[in-house]
């Protein structure tokens, strides 16, 4: 039984993961804005393997109250998952800087202040898998979508200099792409299901070696461009 920790669980993937986690018997920690609020978080709270927790990634006291609830036991495995879209139009006239600073907050340095929460109850074998988007990388031929972009690239490049850092103590950081899935942000033509994508990146996660620490892969265990 691993200690499964997951950062964004209200809905979507994030949920999924929750849930693969508990039928594979693993004790499972779930971080929402709201908890209390959250459907499905609420339909599984009848599972003795499950606690449920506030946060808010973009605030410190908030992240550390949460990591502070869930006492002193090993994070074996964390998935930061939560995330906002923002500003999807091109922002070259709006100029909309608080949506900027928001996304800024949360996907890129959110991530960062869940880690350092967690990283005293890290130690060799544990895995931290940040959740990407091909957005992110130089192959995607769209514009727009400012904020989110600049988040998840700056994500990616920040995340291969933690597991650099990290790499002496055995500690495995990963980058995924979830897939095109069938969220709230993906809409319902979205190519997968939140359960396949939530299968392939626990499987993922699970088969992460140290060797490939700090790289970006596909939620399909494919190799994802930069």
């Amino acid at each position: 039984m691993a200690n499964v920790y997951v950062v964004g669980a209200s809905r979507g993937i994030g949920l999924e993961l929750v849930r693969q986690h508990l039928d594979a018997g693993d004790r499972v920690f779930a971080f929402a804005r709201n908890p209390s609020e959250a459907e499905g978080l609420q339909d599984l709270s009848d599972k003795a393997s499950l606690s449920a927790h506030a946060i808010d990634m973009g605030n410190d006291a908030s992240v550390t109250a949460a990591a502070g609830e869930t006492g002193s036991d090993s994070v074996d495995l964390l998935y930061i998952v939560g995330g906002i879209v923002g500003k999807t139009e091109p922002m070259l006239e709006s100029g909309d800087w608080d949506t900027f600073d928001d996304a800024i907050e949360i996907m890129l340095k959110g991530p960062l202040r869940v880690l350092r929460a967690f990283l005293p109850r890290m130690s060799e074998g544990s895995k931290i898998i940040n959740f990407s988007s091909q957005l992110a990388a130089s192959t995607w031929p769209y514009g727009g979508f400012y904020p989110y972009v600049a988040s998840k690239a700056g994500l990616n490049r920040m995340m291969r200099s933690v597991a650099i850092d990290l790499k002496d103590r055995g500690i495995v950081v990963g980058l995924v792409h979830p897939g095109y899935v069938q969220t709230d942000m993906g809409g319902p033509d979205a190519e997968i299901t939140p359960q396949e994508s939530a299968a392939g990146v626990k499987k993922l996660a699970e088969e992460w070696t140290l060797e490939k620490s700090g790289d970006f892969y596909k939620w399909n265990g494919e190799e994802h461009a930069w």
